[in-house]
């Protein structure tokens, strides 16, 4: 299935049916006084979360949603029919915001949660509601509101607690391939990963987290080089970047140094929060270093970038190291995700001495 992560849709909630005017017309009843019953309210328009769905591309190719308007009010005292409401089906991590403003109207970051993003109109009131002791025969009514009308932009930013970065070729498919569910396309070319890829770490018995793999940056990214700068969206919900990098490149030209500081630029190029969550440094391939110079090499590659945070080695291939690191991740999740819950309120029995 083709990977979409922007959509514009245009939504229309149903019409309110129109009031109705009518009188009683039966036998031995001269008087029979009005009976026209009120419209019934259009039909609303629903956004779901729906934790089946990916991609947005439904919306790609569908982009008016229309539900039903309401029916309108008859005699004898009916009222018209609601129309029928329509639900959008949309990926969990779904932003729903105004394509004309720009503003965020909503966000679907509950599997399940359901939300109005389109109000159908009220149905108008037929002739029995102006009934009153001066006014015993009346003929007015109201025509039904219209319904909600809005032109939408749709875009998905993945939830996931941990975001891979790195060139092409670094191993952060081997590496997600790994330590978790997923299975994504590994070659030996450059771009063999074309979307964003998440997978589940099973830590233990209800102990997880899930990682996202984006398609590798290059230098030039913020100007259209590449593909990966278009996905650095879905990396913005992580608590934490790892920073893989390719410590022996077959090309002996190939500067590791240079293309870490590269990854870096590019990605405060791109968002200055993006840049400033917590990132940690993942030399991969160290399998191929000769096991004498594995210790020298490493440190000669931190000194020269000047790098002061967490620095992990591993081989994604053999998985060498892996545990280790996937150990600490949940450690570091599991330390977000307790910061961030609010607190409980304390009972205020022990504050009265009970």
């Amino acid at each position: 299935m083709k990977f979409v992560d922007e959509a514009f849709i245009d939504v229309a909630a149903g019409d309110g049916g129109n009031g109705c005017v009518s009188f009683r017309h039966e036998k031995y009843k001269e008087f029979g006084g009005p009976n026209g019953g009120d419209g019934g309210r259009g039909g609303h328009v629903y956004a779901l979360a729906d934790p089946n769905l990916n991609t947005l591309v439904d919306f790609r190719y569908s982009r008016r949603h229309e539900a039903r308007r309401g029916g309108h009010g008859m005699g004898s005292d009916m009222f018209g029919a609601a129309g029928e409401d329509i639900t959008l089906k949309m990926p969990v991590g779904t932003i729903i915001g105004d394509a004309e403003t720009g503003q965020t109207l909503h966000e679907l970051l509950t599997p399940g949660e359901k939300i109005m993003i389109a109000k159908g109109g009220d149905g108008g009131f037929g002739n029995m509601r102006f009934k009153s002791a001066i006014n015993r025969a009346p003929r007015q009514k109201t025509p039904g509101w219209p319904g909600e009308r809005k032109s939408l932009k749709l875009e998905l930013k993945v939830l996931a607690d941990v975001g891979l970065l790195g060139m092409p070729n670094a191993g952060k498919s081997t590496f997600i391939a790994a330590v978790s569910n997923a299975r994504p396309k590994i070659a030996d070319y450059p771009f063999t990963t074309l979307h964003p890829n998440l997978g589940v770490v099973r830590v233990g018995p209800e102990q997880s987290f899930v990682v996202a793999d984006i398609p590798g940056l290059i230098e030039g990214a913020s100007e259209g080089a590449g593909l990966g700068h278009q996905f650095l969206r879905h990396l913005q919900r992580t608590r934490l970047l790892l920073h893989i990098v390719d410590v022996a490149p077959f090309d002996e030209a190939v500067d590791p140094v240079a293309q870490a500081r590269a990854i870096v630029a590019e990605l405060k190029k791109y968002d200055q929060t993006l840049y400033e969550k917590p990132r940690w440094l993942v030399l991969n391939k160290i399998d191929m270093l000769p096991e004498g110079e594995r210790a020298a090499r490493v440190r000669d590659f931190v000194k020269r970038l000047r790098w002061k945070g967490p620095v992990f080695e591993i081989s994604a291939l053999t998985r060498a190291g892996c545990e280790p690191l996937v150990q600490a991740i949940y450690q570091h999740v599991r330390a977000g995700q307790a910061a961030a819950a609010p607190e409980e309120a304390p009972d205020p029995r022990f504050d009265q001495g009970i």
